[in-house]
């Protein structure tokens, strides 16, 4: 009898122990939260960065014209048929930049996804196992990180081709280097830790103690960085594009609706031909290093948020 009862206030106290330490996990996601949306800039930007991903999903629904169909006037001023005007072709400017939008979107997303998941395989091996492998890793993120990142890109864009698949490719397999440095740097202070030893002794698999232990604990740095390595690809293929290394025409992309307004007549008298791609571009880029900004400030270390 004093067995089964000892067995059950065990169990009892087990289920506390798991209910607190939900509770006080709850509360931390609650408090991320909490903070994100205390700065109202991260907020606003969220909100904008939400509406141009629907903008993208949803360009068929949104666009007034299919964005390639050409009409008979030409570099026409806006009106009630054609919202933003048309371009020097005589396509609707207003149908080219929503499904601009969804070219950004798709190489922006896309090559920060790749850049990731090269940069934290990386920083994963290099922080975990040190040594030989920290130093070799190491010494070729410092070959990578010695090119001039932009003009590597535009050469390899100009020896593959231009097109959606291969920018987003190039910007991600060149991407990577600062964000496998600051997961090797988390690792090396996060293997240290008792429960990660605890998994070593208890003879958990690499795999196991990297992916489910270590990395859970060293995603802040990870989101944040790959939060601003997405306004830094619109960037890049806005460049790209605008150069004739983009996107290829006719597809409309942001960067080359500006490259074909790029002449001293349309900038001064033809504004609706440069200014909503432009705009665009801000506002996106804006919006998203917002979201850097609240992400940063929401997932700072206790270390940190201790010394205010």
């Amino acid at each position: 009898m004093s067995a089964t009862v000892t067995s059950t206030s065990t169990e009892s106290a087990a289920a506390r122990a798991v209910a607190a330490s939900l509770g006080k996990e709850e509360s931390y996601l609650r408090a991320v939260v909490r903070r994100f949306f205390k700065h109202r800039l991260a907020g606003v930007g969220l909100f904008a960065f939400l509406a141009m991903i629907l903008v993208a999903v949803f360009a068929p629904l949104l666009a007034p014209y299919d964005p390639n169909q050409i009409f008979d006037q030409f570099q026409a001023a806006p009106s009630s048929a054609h919202l933003l005007g048309t371009d020097p072709v005589g396509r609707d400017v207003l149908s080219r930049l929503i499904y601009g939008a969804r070219v950004s979107i798709t190489v922006s997303v896309g090559a920060v996804a790749v850049y990731v998941v090269i940069g934290v395989c990386v920083g994963l091996a290099a922080g975990y196992f040190g040594k030989v492998v920290d130093s070799v890793l190491m010494r070729v993120v410092d070959v990578f990180m010695s090119f001039p990142y932009f003009m590597v890109i535009l050469i390899l864009v100009a020896v593959i081709g231009p097109s959606l698949t291969n920018i987003t490719l190039a910007i991600g397999f060149l991407g990577w280097p600062m964000i496998s440095r600051l997961v090797r740097g988390s690792v090396l202070s996060i293997k240290n830790q008792d429960y990660v030893k605890a998994g070593v002794s208890l003879g958990y698999s690499t795999p196991k103690i990297l992916f489910q232990h270590i990395l859970p604990n060293a995603l802040s740095p990870i989101i944040v960085n790959a939060t601003f390595g997405i306004a830094n690809a619109i960037i890049l293929e806005s460049g790209l594009s605008f150069l004739g290394l983009g996107v290829r025409p006719p597809a409309a992309s942001w960067g080359n609706m500006l490259s074909d307004a790029q002449s001293i007549t349309v900038m001064t008298s033809e504004p609706w031909l440069w200014l909503p791609p432009g705009i665009a571009i801000f506002v996106t880029v804006l919006a998203i290093n917002f979201v850097g900004d609240g992400l940063r400030d929401a997932l700072e270390s206790r270390e940190t948020k201790s010394h205010r």
